[in-house]
């Protein structure tokens, strides 16, 4: 592809193409096996670039499984790799390699500060789609059932192990109340069990170390004085299942407030003023996504202007859709996945000037 520059000469023909970056090395996350190859897998391809994927541990079947599908469709041989193991062993062999002109990672912010750093230092490209505390705004003219809907879905969803599910949920002070109830009373209603029974609508968390980190922040904030409206011990019985958490009355020096918690815990914090809203949203170092309700277009006009993350989802979830970006600022990375912002990251941009 190419696009035509209008030049200073008649004699001059300035043309810009796009070529694919190379063989790129992808890292993806255990909490979305598929999906998450899929947006590295689909943008590489569709930029005409070769891929190896380094898939997680923990969920080894279903990447394979896809990557299977790709070739019984037809891909060459040598097109897509896919690799397991220890991943700071191949981490550290991949992105170094001269082969390797591209890096694409998801996870956490730690791991991915250091394979950024490692791809700064062999002047690899990376797409940095890192973790999040996303902060949900509900204003005192929002749709209230709505907005405690939509985000009991969200914050519960694949046990809230989820870069962007909404962990913050900033209620202005009017509608706290009843907000509160309507949100705790949708969170006792879940059902937390093997997904594969009938009725459940929460499943576990990953493994067993995710329980004693959940308690731990969970301890932290409540010695610190917050209050907790439902949940907050694990499920007993068999299995790593933790019961859907709700905590109010909490400050901004608690760890939970810090932290990403990527587990099903919900922070209600009462705010009173748009500034004041827009403050904490913006407090933490993350910056992946963000959700608000509201019926004013003035209130949305600030927010889409001040909130400091990659996307904004104002009165409904319309975040991770295949035909817009997914990605975040700060803390939480950079570069997108999804839209055309996808496949642009995997091309190179070269200038063509001719005189004739």
């Amino acid at each position: 592809m190419a696009r035509i520059v209008p030049s200073r000469g008649v004699a001059i023909e300035q043309k810009v193409v796009k070529e694919p970056v190379g063989p790129v090395a992808a890292f993806t996350p255990w909490n979305f096996p598929i999906n998450q190859v899929v947006r590295k897998l689909s943008s590489a391809l569709a930029a005409g670039c070769s891929i190896i994927v380094k898939a997680p541990e923990e969920t080894p079947a279903s990447p394979a499984e896809l990557i299977q599908a790709f070739a019984d469709a037809g891909v060459p041989a040598g097109v897509i790799g896919l690799v397991y193991g220890d991943p700071a062993e191949i981490s550290g062999y991949l992105i170094p390699h001269p082969v390797i002109r591209k890096v694409t990672f998801t996870g956490s912010t730690p791991v991915g500060k250091q394979l950024a750093a490692l791809a700064g230092k062999h002047m690899k490209r990376a797409t940095m789609e890192l973790g999040g505390h996303a902060p949900a705004l509900v204003f005192d003219d929002a749709d209230i059932d709505l907005a405690a809907r939509v985000l009991a879905t969200a914050k519960f969803r694949n046990a809230g192990q989820v870069c962007v599910s909404p962990t913050r949920i900033l209620v202005q002070r009017k509608v706290l109340d009843a907000f509160t109830e309507r949100f705790v009373g949708l969170t006792r209603e879940i059902k937390v069990g093997n997904g594969l029974e009938a009725g459940t609508t929460m499943g576990p968390v990953a493994n067993e170390r995710r329980i004693p980190a959940l308690v731990d922040l969970i301890e932290d904030a409540v010695r610190g004085g917050a209050t907790l409206s439902a949940g907050g011990k694990a499920v007993e019985g068999a299995g790593y299942f933790f019961e859907p958490t709700v905590l109010s009355g909490l400050t901004p020096q608690m760890r939970i407030m810090n932290e990403e918690p990527f587990g099903p815990v919900a922070l209600l914090v009462p705010f009173d003023t748009v500034e004041e809203a827009i403050a904490e949203s913006n407090r933490v170092p993350f910056g992946l996504a963000s959700y608000a309700f509201t019926t004013s277009m003035k209130t949305a006009q600030a927010l889409s202007t001040y909130i400091e993350a990659g996307m904004l989802s104002i009165n409904h979830q319309g975040i991770g859709l295949p035909e817009v970006p997914f990605g975040g600022i700060k803390d939480s990375g950079y570069g997108s996945e999804g839209g055309t912002e996808a496949i642009e990251a995997y091309l190179n941009t070269k200038l063509v000037t001719q005189y004739n």
